[in-house]
C-alpha cells in the first residue's frame, strides 16, 4: 500500500544536500580556516579562478617544450603558416575533355567534371601530352605545361597575373686569403731591407 502524499509528508525525489556554511565560528565544523588551510595561494579569495593550464606562476609546459622549426615568413610560401593550396589539373585531362579551339576556364573545368567548384586556385601540370590548340585560363602553370600548351599552338591566361621572378640575392665576396708561399718569399726580403740601414750606420 502506497503512502498517501500530502503537505505533511511531501519531499523532493532526490534529497537535498545542505550547503557548506563556512566562516560561522569554530562550532560550525568548518570554522577558523574554512577548509582552506592556513596560508598560500589556494587560501586567498579568487584563487580558483585561474586559467586552464596555470602552474602556480612557473613556466608553463607549453612554453617549456621545444618549438617546431621551419619557415614562417610570407616569402616562404607555400611553406609555413602562409601555406597556399591549389587544385592540380593535368594536360592529359584537357586532351580528353576538350575539343580543339576550346577555351578552358575554371567554370568549364567544373562543367567537365574535373573540379568540384571554383573556390580553390587551379594549377595546370604537364602530366600527359597535348595535341589540341586550347586557350587555358588558370592561376598557375608549370614551366613544362606552359611549353606544351604553346607548342600545340595554344595560349595561356594568368588569372592572378604572371608571377614575377625574384632576383637572386648578391652575397659579398670574401677577401681572398694571401698565399702562404708569397708571404714566405716576402719575409726574407723584409729582413734584408732591415739589415741594410744598420750596416750603413756602422760604416
Amino acid at each position: 500500500m502506497t503512502e498517501r502524499v500530502d503537505l505533511s509528508n511531501l519531499k523532493p525525489a532526490q534529497p537535498r544536500q545542505e550547503r557548506k556554511r563556512v566562516g560561522r565560528g569554530l562550532g560550525s565544523g568548518k570554522g577558523r580556516y574554512s577548509g582552506r588551510g592556513i596560508k598560500g595561494q589556494k587560501s586567498r579569495a579568487g584563487s580558483h579562478k585561474m586559467k586552464a593550464g596555470f602552474e602556480g606562476g612557473q613556466m608553463p609546459i607549453d612554453m617549456r617544450l621545444g618549438k617546431l622549426r621551419g619557415n614562417t615568413s610570407a616569402d616562404a610560401m607555400p611553406i609555413g603558416p602562409f601555406r597556399t593550396y591549389s587544385q592540380p589539373v593535368n594536360l592529359r585531362d584537357l586532351e580528353a575533355r576538350f575539343e580543339a579551339g576550346a577555351e578552358v576556364t575554371p567554370d568549364s573545368l567544373v562543367a567537365a567534371g574535373l573540379l568540384k567548384n571554383t573556390k580553390t586556385d587551379i594549377k595546370i601540370l604537364a602530366s600527359g601530352d597535348l595535341t589540341k590548340k586550347l586557350v587555358v585560363s588558370a592561376h598557375g602553370f608549370s614551366k613544362t605545361a606552359r611549353a606544351k600548351i604553346e607548342a600545340a599552338g595554344g595560349s595561356i591566361v594568368w588569372l592572378k597575373g604572371e608571377p614575377v621572378e625574384k632576383k637572386a640575392k648578391k652575397h659579398k665576396a670574401k677577401p681572398a686569403a694571401a698565399e702562404p708561399e708569397a708571404d714566405a718569399a716576402e719575409a726574407p726580403a723584409e729582413a734584408e731591407a732591415a739589415e741594410a740601414p744598420a750596416e750603413a750606420e756602422e760604416g
